[in-house]
């Protein structure tokens, strides 16, 4: 079984900075596709960004430009670099080890608590 870890949320003042990072204890990110969701209260699940195996990005539309999502395999860890946070962009956010692609149930984080606020 792999566990993940999300650490590094907090609270921020809007337009400030936060790093998210995810730890798996066992190495799957040069296999499957990583990603970070949230979901804020009152609010459905979304995708903020994912990575593949072979490190292309993709991001929600919300947070292009502003958040960058980087992985290092060695270390088996993914990062959310998030910049010119928002109030909007307060949610739990959730660390994914995504393994639809393969019919395999995917792994998940317990989350981290982002609040964007003065």
């Amino acid at each position: 079984q792999v566990q993940l870890v999300e650490s590094g949320g907090g609270l921020v003042q809007p337009g400030g900075s936060l790093r998210l990072s995810c730890a798996a204890s066992k190495g799957m990110f040069d296999i499957y596709p990583m990603g970070w969701y949230r979901q804020a209260p009152g609010k459905q699940r979304e995708l903020v960004a994912a990575i593949t195996s072979a490190g292309s990005t993709n991001y929600a539309d919300s947070v292009k430009g502003r958040f960058t999502i980087s992985r290092d395999t060695a270390k088996n860890t993914v990062s959310l670099q998030m910049n010119s946070l928002k109030p909007e962009d307060t949610a739990v956010y959730y660390c994914c080890i995504d393994r639809s692609p393969y019919k395999l149930a995917s792994y998940w984080g317990q989350g981290t608590q982002v609040t964007v606020s003065s």
